[in-house]
């Protein structure tokens, strides 16, 4: 065999593992979920060494998918981080030999505390497995490493066992990607799912504003003086009409004496709005779609607020 073949070997291991894992699951996996997601505390997830990189994994799978919950190093918990843990917690330790030292070594302590202890092991006789209030054993399986001593099949079955905890719980929770936006707002995702016009646009003192009665040549230099490619014309509060540097463009080359002409003479009266409250990913549509790089913003009385433009909503990281 040659180290490509060998390569692709140990992907044939992994996915036999899993194959193995999955077909073995019953309503254990179930029992399980139900704790999960009846939990009225936090689910903690513990492992040593390679299974508890994966328990840190699964800790920020479970919460960014609506369960609250966090990695606790099995070996800072017998330093004082036992005092994370109440009564009303879930405990999820992963050891697959489910004799760990450091895991053991918490057991009495959580259950002296009162919280419940699930163990995911793949040793149905071990002392976690029998310590555990309810344990997920699985199939037996050989690890990838050539040696069979490196944590390999066996991580890659507890990862995927979490990740199928985690996303069969929150479709549970009815978690939607609303839900997931609001803890999520740094990513993409998030940025598009809860960033609105409101906090994207350039408020009016920021804006090019005339009144409706300007001349032509006086809103041209208001628009100039703020950098800007619209202007907007004023009745009270609401807008009467606007001009963009495009229409402009085409009043320059119609030959139109733009200095002599009133703006409400070329001025748009019914433009393309947008409210403050929609979101800033279906306000950037709207400016593609229709080919602008600014358009007036209102509140919900018709008041004008400001301009939201393509370039303020992608600074912001929303890029469709």
């Amino acid at each position: 065999m040659n180290e490509l073949e060998k390569g692709k070997n140990v992907f044939n291991v992994e996915i036999e593992a899993l194959e193995k894992t999955r077909d073995s699951l019953d309503n254990t996996f179930i029992q399980i979920l139900d704790l999960v997601t009846k939990c009225t505390g936090k689910v903690i997830i513990t492992g040593m060494g390679k299974p508890g990189h994966i328990a840190s994994k699964i800790a920020a799978t479970l919460s960014s998918l609506g369960t609250p919950s966090f990695f606790l190093h099995p070996g800072e918990a017998m330093h004082g981080d036992l005092g994370m843990i109440s009564k009303n917690d879930l405990v999820l330790a992963i050891s697959y030999s489910g004799e760990s030292d450091e895991i053991i070594s918490i057991i009495p302590a959580i259950k002296m505390i009162g919280a419940v202890l699930i163990g995911i092991t793949g040793n149905e006789g071990s002392t976690l497995a029998q310590a555990a209030d309810i344990a997920q054993v699985f199939p037996p399986f050989k690890e990838a490493c050539h040696l069979g001593l490196a944590p390999t099949a066996s991580t890659t079955a507890a990862l995927c066992y979490g990740d199928a905890l985690a996303i069969v719980a929150s479709e549970r929770y009815g978690f939607k990607d609303s839900d997931f936006g609001r803890i999520h707002p740094a990513g993409a995702l998030g940025k598009k799912l809860i960033i609105k016009v409101s906090d994207v646009m350039l408020g009016m003192e920021k804006t090019a504003i005339v009144a409706k009665e300007c001349s032509l040549k006086e809103a041209i230099v208001a628009m100039s003086k703020k950098g800007l490619t619209i202007v907007t014309a004023l009745n009270g509060k609401k807008i009467a009409g606007i001009l963009t540097d495009g229409d402009l463009r085409r009043l320059l080359e119609s030959e139109a004496d733009i200095y002599s002409l009133p703006f409400a003479n070329v001025m748009t009266r019914e433009p393309t709005i947008v409210g403050q409250n929609i979101m800033a990913v279906d306000a950037l549509k709207i400016l593609r779609d229709h080919r602008f790089n600014a358009m007036p913003v209102i509140n919900e009385y018709g008041d004008y607020q400001g301009i939201v433009t393509i370039h303020s909503i992608i600074k912001r990281g929303i890029v469709g």
